[in-house]
């Protein structure tokens, strides 16, 4: 009852208009002096009062003055008016408790001190602990209520979702508190949620535990108007266990606290802890181990070094970017044909990475004589070489493209950069190079084999002076054009989402990761290897779209739906990499293995490439698919126009025009 009668009147308007983000510092520093010296003087009086002995004024404002000095000083000094009052409890009490016993101490030894000198004082020893007691005792009290008033005036419960936080540790504890406590907040703790099966009917520090139950979860929270699920991201490890899925198949929201740790230590923010709070991605539940930068491997290769990155623009290039900057590159080149995404890039790094040595170099890669410019102006000692074009169906739809770009563009760059005597040459793959049934991951391949080639004739008449390495890898999480952008795209629009198939699986990699395994790969090779990634399990896109209708507070095939819409030119339901221990080589990273391939006469290699780049140059598309299936036999088209090639080439047993097939002349 008193309780709802204080409610009532810190409602009132004239209370609501003194809402303040915190109590200011010098408030709590005056607040404490004056609790010291009511202290002092209630000491004081009390003495006279029980003694009947009457102090002199004199004595009584030197011991004041005294007593007030060294508490402000060490107040002062500990900044122990400086906790944010409404998140800390602990800290507080252990604090103030520090303040009085060492001011406690400092008045002892200067009572000491006075006795020595004048022979006798005032101010007696047990005074001097009585005001420590109570200034102890007052101080908290003081904090209590600046955060109980606190809570009540700023922390409406209209508005605000009703949330359970996950776990009952300290962190979750903390988590809750300061979210109930907040000013404007957007949720609103009702309780713990506990994985342990003991917590039944207990509360922790004035929140229910509630008991994780899979039979009942969704109606408890149905039941008590809860709408989501908070936890600490750091602590927990809700998302890599798979334990997610339970609550998101039950349509209940997640919402992932990165920053609890780095909260706590910030006392200078008045930010709202909710700010740090966001709705769990799909990129949060796909993701992988954290991926390290500091890989001293890679610094000791890229520090100090000029690195040139064709397609730099682009998600895989523009991420090897950032990194090569963090390992202190003495000078990053980014070549691309892309006018506003290199500006864009541009002004990026110049604010993410501003001593580092950018230089804008825009050019195509089909542009021999641009791209020998890059390199007789630059001499770059390390070349990543992303530039491509990866899109599938639009490289069905235009496959001469796919070829000048991907495969001459390559042998453009990897040319000059044997020529030039660059250090390590490393070419990004795809998982769509192994048994391609499209354009695009039949130009990778024609990539992969020259570059491998050129090395290994290289090796041979001049020695090893350029090492060519590739790196393959499946789909990247959140990659220009990939289909997690495309599903943000059509959930936000309403639905439909579209699927081309209901089993068709993907492999999936974060950006950062793709890139520091690309780093780290061309680092280790001495080149001639195709390294290959563990992109870990499969993921079937099906359920990906699922989980993203779910993770954004919406009912799938209710709110919205998802529609089969068929393979599209060249698409298969399976990716493969080649990452079975009987086609692989581990490495000393068990993440990154290297691919048991075929290696190619050069000049063969040369002849085919030659013949395939001056039939997509004039255009004659069917001789150009023909003689790249006579030339990569595993390329077998599907849900594709080409698929009459591939019956052509088996059924009626016509001589292609091109050079012959190319026959291994190694394993």
């Amino acid at each position: 009852m008193i309780e709802n009668f204080i409610n009532n009147i810190l409602d009132l308007k004239v209370f609501r208009t003194f809402k303040v983000k915190s109590t200011p510092r010098w408030i709590i520093l005056l607040l404490d002096v004056l609790i010291v010296l009511f202290c002092f003087i209630a000491t004081v009086v009390a003495g006279m009062y029980s003694t009947h002995m009457v102090t002199e004024r004199n004595d009584i404002i030197i011991n004041g003055a005294i007593v007030l000095f060294v508490y402000f000083l060490v107040s002062y000094i500990s900044k122990s008016y400086t906790c944010v009052i409404r998140l800390s409890v602990i800290e507080d009490l252990y604090r103030i408790f520090m303040v009085v016993l060492v001011s406690t101490t400092l008045l002892v030894c200067i009572n000491l001190l006075r006795i020595g000198l004048l022979g006798s004082t005032s101010l007696k020893f047990w005074d001097i602990m009585v005001v420590g007691a109570l200034s102890f005792s007052i101080m908290m009290i003081e904090r209590l209520c600046i955060k109980y008033l606190y809570m009540r005036m700023n922390s409406a419960v209209k508005g605000r979702k009703r949330v359970l936080v996950l776990g009952t540790s300290f962190s979750s504890v903390f988590l809750a508190n300061a979210l109930k406590g907040e000013i404007g907040g957007k949720y609103l703790p009702v309780g713990l949620l506990s994985l342990k099966s003991g917590q039944v009917n207990t509360e922790i520090n004035g929140f229910k535990v509630y008991r994780f139950d899979p039979s009942n979860m969704a109606e408890m929270f149905a039941q008590n108007n809860i709408s989501a699920l908070i936890f600490d991201a750091k602590s927990n490890n809700l998302m890599s266990s798979g334990f997610a899925d339970y609550f998101i198949k039950n349509d209940i929201s997640l919402l992932a606290m990165n920053k609890v740790a780095e909260f706590e230590q910030d006392k200078d923010s008045n930010e709202n802890i909710s700010t740090f709070i966001k709705e769990v991605q799909i990129e949060d539940l796909l993701g992988r181990d954290p991926i390290v930068l500091n890989n001293p491997l890679v610094k000791e290769h890229i520090n100090g070094a000029v690195v040139l990155i064709t397609g730099a623009c682009g998600s895989i290039g523009s991420e090897i970017v950032r990194q090569v900057a963090n390992y202190g590159a003495k000078k990053i080149v980014l070549f691309d044909q892309a006018e506003t995404p290199m500006h864009d890039i541009s002004l990026e790094m110049k604010k993410n990475y501003p001593d580092a040595d950018i230089e804008l170099f825009m050019g195509d890669v089909r542009n021999r004589e641009r791209v020998e410019e890059a390199f007789v102006k630059f001499r770059p000692c390390y070349v990543f070489h992303a530039a491509a074009y990866k899109h599938v169906p639009m490289m069905e739809i235009n496959p001469t493209e796919a070829i000048l770009a991907n495969v001459m563009g390559t042998r453009n760059v990897a040319d000059l950069a044997l020529k030039y005597g660059v250090y390590k040459f490393v070419m990004i793959s795809t998982d769509k190079a192994v048994n391609p049934t499209n354009v695009m991951g039949c130009t990778k391949r024609l990539a992969e084999i020259y570059c491998q080639s050129l090395f290994f004739e290289a090796s041979k008449n001049q020695g090893k002076k350029t090492q060519f390495i590739t790196t393959r890898f499946g789909n990247v999480l959140g990659s220009n054009g990939s289909v997690i952008p495309l599903f943000r795209k059509q959930i936000a629009a309403g639905g439909p989402v579209t699927v081309t198939h209901k089993d068709i699986i993907r492999y999936f990699m974060t950006i950062p990761e793709a890139c520091s395994l690309v780093l780290e790969a061309g680092c280790m090779g001495s080149g001639g290897e195709i390294y290959i990634f563990d992109m870990g399990e499969p993921v079937k896109i099906y359920d990906m779209a699922r989980r993203m209708i779910s993770l954004a507070g919406l009912k799938p095939d209710v709110d919205i739906k998802i529609e089969e819409i068929g393979l599209r030119p060249g698409e298969k339901l399976y990716e493969e990499l080649l990452n079975d221990k009987e086609k692989t080589t581990a490495t000393v990273n068990k993440k990154i293995m290297i691919a048991k391939v075929r290696i190619y006469n050069y000049k063969d290699v040369c002849d085919n490439i030659d013949n395939i780049i001056a039939l997509a140059s004039k255009g004659d598309v069917h001789g150009m698919i023909f003689a790249m299936k006579e030339f990569v036999p595993e390329y077998k088209s599907q849900h594709s126009k080409f698929e009459s090639i591939d019956k052509e080439i088996e059924g009626e047993n016509i001589t292609s025009s091109s050079p012959s097939k190319l026959q291994p002349i190694a394993e």
